[in-house]
């Protein structure tokens, strides 16, 4: 399998891993699709992990390579994934070990907590230094999560180190890669005592806005 579920903790621990870079091809996005979908009964918060290096290559460019139709299907899976978590009634910590690029990176501006390894890895949005306009979706996500200035530096395709990541809102915290496993495990206890009615409604306040324009920006894909 590509995504993995553990429920331990009081927590789902969906980790990411297909043994190379965790591109985000159709399989990779379907997978991560039905283990939230499986994290939603255990009622808890939801951790996305990657494996050791690498949180995810972004989408899959082989996909890319075949065609137009091959990469519409590739693309509108990563927004139902973005749309799917955004829209989750549980918290969600993503644990980004490694390299993040996009859709890597936007899977973590969809999390409410977001933690980084320190390293030399790079995070962010790279569309424009590889021939590509970002997507208006992704857009619309930057502008929700980043800082103004961490929003406005995907035009110019930068990748980040995590501590200039983390300066414009792609993580919250950057820790040693020994410590990722603890503070995450802490942050899921402190998580999983909130009061879940009053945080799934306080999460579909602040993340209604920007969920109908992505719904919105999805229908030109």
């Amino acid at each position: 399998m590509l995504a993995t579920l553990d429920i331990r903790d009081g927590a789902a621990w969906i980790t990411l891993d297909d043994g190379k870079v965790n591109a985000m091809s159709l399989e990779m996005l379907r997978e991560i699709e039905a283990q939230l979908e499986n994290a939603c009964g255990a009622a808890g918060p939801i951790v996305v992990k990657g494996r050791k290096g690498i949180f995810s290559a972004g989408f899959d460019v082989k996909v890319f390579a075949r065609g137009p139709e091959d990469s519409r299907r590739m693309v509108k899976a990563g927004v139902r994934v973005i749309e799917r978590m955004l829209g989750l009634p549980q918290p969600i910590v993503t644990a980004c070990t490694g390299h993040a690029y996009p859709m890597g990176a936007f899977l973590m501006l969809c999390a409410d907590v977001r933690f980084g390894v320190a390293g030399d890895w790079n995070i962010g949005m790279n569309e424009v230094a590889i021939g590509l306009a970002v997507p208006q979706f992704a857009v619309e996500l930057a502008r929700h999560r980043l800082t103004p200035a961490g929003a406005m530096r995907a035009s110019t395709g930068a990748m980040l180190k995590p501590e200039e990541a983390a300066r414009l809102g792609y993580l919250d915290y950057v820790v040693r890669a020994e410590d990722l496993d603890a503070v995450v495990h802490d942050e899921v206890q402190r998580l999983g005592k909130l009061d879940m009615k009053s945080y799934a409604l306080t999460k579909a306040r602040l993340n209604g806005p920007v969920l109908a324009a992505i719904s919105a920006a999805s229908t030109q894909l």
